[in-house]
Formats: structure tokens, C-alpha cells, sequence
């Protein structure tokens, strides 16, 4: 018969391990405590729309400082004055001078020779100098005429006198009964026809006068009118010896040399280089707020000058606006047309402004709200923004100092209320 084992079997008491049963109450109070901790922000998790990455993302904390608002971009040099010489007359140009050359007002740039022209001036010329000499003859005509009536009226006039001293004598001889009263009557017809003829003489000395000098006038006048053609044309052909307009330099040649060139073509250009001023482009959301007479500072050649903007292009090409700025002050000599030179343009500065680094959630949001994020949770957020300068954005309302929002890679939230953040 087999014997079991019963005999060597032997009940061992257990005594209870108080260290052991104190350390497993810590650490399940411990957990117990971390989920109650955790149990809104696990909440908030499970609430959120979604859970995008922080790599994705950009931030930006609320801040309250100084705010400028300025334009920065490079600009480059330009002329303010800049004529195109044109040609007055159609001929063949003769240059006389390269492009790049120093010029000064007045100096004969090209020379145009026009052959029509200069025949047209001598013609003309010719045709002044007759009519010169037809005034001259109209006027000795018109003093031999005025000498002619006065000669008349003077006859006239003395014998008038003649027939009146007839008339007296023989009222004397009738009165004495020397003649008969014929004679007396035959005087006084002739003293009558004497004062008629004298009348007459006074009133064609007067009309013919009048008519001599109004011939002369006409005289003189056609000729004055020839005098302004031939001047006309003298100053045309003056014309064709093409002269800088102001000091500067040789821009562009447009032509070459000996061309024959109609009326009107383009011949070279002058650039002033004692007015020039530097034109920058600035984007279209910048253009509304800039204004003619802004203050800003030139940069470049390791030397800073004051500019004021003297002018804004009305037109938005390629979604910016072309903008010029003047020197204040002297024009730097050491300028060249077209060199690059940064420009900054002042547009506001204020201080004690909350403000927010600008990023793309004010285009894609239209400035009406933001992402504020607590605790790994992003929040929309309304908002309302006010003036935007390169890097910063004014807040006005929703937001205070020290919020964290997001900044830039909204568009991966698809406008939802709450999304996560993992990271």
C-alpha cells in the first residue's frame, strides 16, 4: 500500500508585510489624484473637433509695446526730370554727343539739316523784304499826295482871298458910279465859287489823308505778318540744332548716327542728375495708408538721408503700387540713375499698443478671430484687429497680454471650435 504525503505537509502562517501594503496605498492615492487632476484636460481632448500637430504650427504671444508701422522695400534711382528730344523737322541728324556725356543747358546736342526748311525761311525772307519796300513806296506816295491836296487847298484858299478884295473894289467903284452893277455881280458869283472850290480842297485834303494812311496801315501790317513768318521759321530753324533743356547727362541715343528721321522721332533723352529722386514698389494693403508727404529714410552707399514721398501711381500693377521719394535737402552727388537703395517709409508709431506677431491667420480669417490655446487645446477666439505693420498686428479686442494663440497653419483646423494640439 502506497503512503501519501499527508505526513510531510505543514500549514506555514503568513504575517502581514505593512511596508509593502503602505507603499501600494501611496501610489494608488497617487493615481488616483493624477486622474483627477487630468480629468478636464482628458475632457477637453475628447470634446476637441480633431488634433494637430505642434511641428505644424506657429505661435505667437500677445504683447504690450511700442507699435510702428512702416513700409520697408528697396527702391532705385530715378530722374525727376528726364526729357525726350524729339525732332522739330524731318532731315538727317548729325550727333554730337555720346551717351553718358556731361551736358550743359543749352549745349547743341545734334544738329538736323533740313534743306526744305532752310529754303522755305529764304523765301520767305525775300518775300519780307518786298513788301518792306512796298510800305517804304506807299508812304513817299502818300506824302507826294498830301503835298498835291495841299498845294490845292492853299490855291483855293488864295483865291477865295483874291475874289473877296474883287468884290470890295468893285462895290466901291458901283457905289461911286465908276461900274455897272454886273460887274458887282460877276464879283460876287466868283467869291461864291471861290469859297465852294475852297471847301471842296479842305475835304479831299481830309478823305485822302485818311485813305493814304489807311493804305500805309495795310502796307505795314502785311508786312509786320511777313516779319512773324520769317521769325517763325527762323526760330524753326534754330530748332534743328537740338539743345539740352536743362545740365545733366546723356541718357539714351534713340537713333544713330546720320539717320534720316521724319517730324516728331524720338532723338535721344537728358537726365537731370541734380533732381533725382528714388521710387520704390509697395504692396497694394500698404498703398491705402501711405500719402503724399510722409516722411521716410534712404539708405545705401553706407550714408542715410531724409526723403519725403512726393508721389503715388494710381494704378495697382502686379498687386503693388509704384511710390517716389525726394531727397529733403540736397540732392547726394554720388547718386546714379537706376543703383539700389533700401527705403523706409514712417507710416504711425505709438506706444503702450497690445500687439501680436503677424502671420497668416489674419488673411485666412479676415482679422475676426484667432485660435487662443490653454492647455494643449486651441480655442476660436473672436477678435478684432486694427492696424497691421511688416511684422506685428494691432489687437483691439478678445484678446489680452500674454495669450498664446496660433499664428500660422490655421487652415489645417477647418474652422473648428476646439482642436487639440499634440506634440
Amino acid at each position: 500500500m502506497i503512503r501519501d504525503t499527508s505526513a510531510q505537509d505543514k500549514l506555514v502562517e503568513v504575517k502581514p508585510n505593512r511596508k509593502r501594503q503602505l507603499i501600494f496605498g501611496a501610489v494608488g492615492v497617487l493615481v488616483l489624484g493624477l486622474l483627477v487632476w487630468l480629468a478636464p484636460g482628458i475632457g477637453r481632448l475628447f470634446s476637441a473637433s480633431g488634433s494637430v500637430s505642434a511641428s505644424r504650427l506657429s505661435f505667437a504671444t500677445v504683447e504690450r509695446g511700442p507699435f510702428v508701422r512702416d513700409i520697408a522695400a528697396e527702391g532705385k534711382v530715378v530722374a525727376a526730370v528726364s526729357p525726350t528730344l524729339y525732332a522739330t523737322s524731318g532731315g538727317a541728324v548729325t550727333l554730337k554727343v555720346h551717351a553718358g556725356d556731361t551736358v550743359k543747358k543749352g549745349q547743341v546736342l545734334a544738329t538736323i539739316d533740313s534743306p526744305e526748311l532752310t529754303n522755305k525761311l529764304a523765301q520767305e525772307q525775300s518775300n519780307a523784304d518786298a513788301m518792306q519796300v512796298d510800305y517804304m513806296r506807299a508812304q513817299v506816295d502818300a506824302r507826294k499826295q498830301r503835298s498835291a491836296l495841299q498845294k490845292a487847298y492853299d490855291n483855293a484858299k488864295i483865291d477865295l482871298q483874291t475874289a473877296q478884295r474883287d468884290l470890295a473894289r468893285y462895290q466901291k467903284a458901283f457905289a461911286r458910279g465908276a461900274v455897272p452893277s454886273m460887274d458887282v455881280d460877276r464879283a460876287k458869283d466868283t467869291l461864291d465859287k471861290a469859297s465852294i472850290s475852297l471847301e471842296h480842297a479842305h475835304s479831299d485834303l481830309g478823305m485822302d489823308n485818311a485813305s493814304l494812311n489807311f493804305d500805309i496801315q495795310s502796307k505795314k501790317l502785311a508786312h509786320d505778318r511777313q516779319l512773324l513768318l520769317v521769325a517763325d521759321l527762323k526760330r524753326q530753324v534754330d530748332d534743328l540744332n537740338v539743345k539740352s533743356p536743362v545740365d545733366g547727362q546723356v541718357g539714351q541715343l534713340f537713333i544713330a548716327e546720320k539717320a534720316t528721321v521724319a517730324k516728331d522721332a524720338q532723338l535721344l533723352s537728358v537726365v537731370d542728375l541734380s533732381a533725382l529722386q528714388v521710387e520704390m514698389q509697395v504692396p497694394e494693403s500698404f498703398a491705402r495708408d501711405l500719402g503724399i508727404g510722409m516722411t521716410g529714410e534712404i539708405s545705401g552707399n553706407g550714408h542715410t538721408w531724409k526723403g519725403i514721398v512726393s508721389a503715388i501711381s494710381p494704378e495697382v500693377v502686379n498687386g503693388q503700387v509704384a511710390a517716389r521719394l525726394r531727397f529733403d535737402g540736397t540732392t547726394p552727388k554720388q547718386l546714379r540713375q537706376n543703383q539700389r537703395l533700401s527705403v523706409r517709409v514712417l507710416l504711425d508709431k505709438r506706444d503702450n499698443v497690445l500687439t501680436v506677431q503677424r502671420g497668416s491667420f489674419v488673411d485666412e480669417s479676415g482679422g475676426s478671430y484667432a485660435y487662443l490655446v490653454h492647455d494643449g487645446i486651441a480655442t476660436k477666439t473672436p477678435i478684432r484687429v486694427g492696424a497691421s505693420s511688416i511684422d506685428k498686428v494691432e489687437i483691439l479686442e478678445g484678446l489680452k497680454e500674454g495669450d498664446k494663440i496660433v499664428i500660422s497653419g490655421t487652415d489645417s483646423f477647418k474652422g473648428a471650435a476646439t482642436v487639440a494640439i499634440s506634440n
